[in-house]
């Protein structure tokens, strides 16, 4: 029996499509950077030959603009769903941070992506970076700047000048990360350890709600219930998470397959210690 509407099956057909393309480009642009992807292997993995993948995309270039806008967009979009709930000022700050931290470790795609484009940026090649600025991250820092003026002068956060407070909400979250090599040698403490990163999460919220809340009691309350429904995210234990953030290979763009790192998630004394 024919399809009671063919022109419709078909773009059906051609969103799936594109979007099988769009998916197996992330991944390879994310392990392997611009330069040494190779658009046979995307092809490949969408189950697509590379005439079909150059119907759709006209370049590799624009492939990988349009991978990067979709993961960018798909980031974006939760972020803003989170600024937007039903909520104080500063309970959405807090459940923002929150979301950040989770994006920094769970989303390995994202993260590998925007490094490769904030070095392009850097050297001053072309880059996709100035439009997805304009696009996304732009009206998303606007809003983030505005709740804190919100939450400032409606008399819930600390009288403070409100992008220091956006500052120091977020900056912790992008320190434990950066600094988490360093840490190893000094503390002894992986911070790529599951139990390890469940604990920091706690711990930089339940901080977060004893120090930006002019009402400390009510902060602690906040954090309570932002932690309560708010589960942390799954990793695919599979695959070596502190190979994913803020290392040398994942910060480097290559001509060839990006390096992995070999080094293993450990129970630390620590993290024993507050087990017990």
């Amino acid at each position: 029996m024919a399809s009671p509407n063919p022109s419709r099956s078909q773009a059906e057909r051609a969103d799936q499509t594109r979007t099988r393309i769009l998916d197996a480009a992330t991944q390879e642009f994310s392990a392997n950077g611009l330069a040494g992807a190779r658009t046979e292997r995307i092809a490949e993995a969408a189950g697509v030959n590379k005439a079909l993948l150059y119907y759709y995309f006209r370049s590799k270039d624009e492939l990988y603009n349009a991978a990067l806008e979709a993961v960018a967009a798909r980031v974006a979009e939760i972020s803003m769903a989170v600024l937007g709930k039903e909520c104080s000022a500063g309970e959405r700050l807090l459940r923002f941070a929150l979301n950040h931290f989770d994006r920094i470790y769970s989303q390995h795609v994202f993260q590998t992506l925007m490094q490769q484009e904030m070095i392009r940026f850097r050297k001053g090649e072309s880059n996709a970076m100035s439009p997805l600025i304009e696009k996304l991250f732009k009206p998303m820092g606007e809003k983030v700047f505005a709740l804190a003026k919100e939450g400032i002068e409606s008399g819930e956060l600390i009288p403070v000048e409100s992008s220091q407070l956006v500052y120091a909400v977020l900056g912790p979250n992008v320190f434990y990360f950066l600094s988490a090599p360093m840490m190893r040698l000094i503390r002894e403490e992986d911070a790529f350890d599951p139990q390890v990163l469940a604990f920091r999460r706690k711990a930089s919220v339940e901080f977060l709600g004893q120090s930006i809340f002019i009402d400390r009691p009510h902060g602690i309350l906040v954090a309570a219930r932002v932690l309560a429904d708010t589960p942390m995210p799954q990793v695919d234990s599979t695959r070596k998470l502190e190979s994913r953030i803020w290392t040398p290979q994942a910060n480097e763009i290559k001509s060839g397959n990006a390096k992995k790192s070999n080094i293993e998630a450990v129970e630390t004394p620590s993290v024993q210690a507050r087990q017990k």
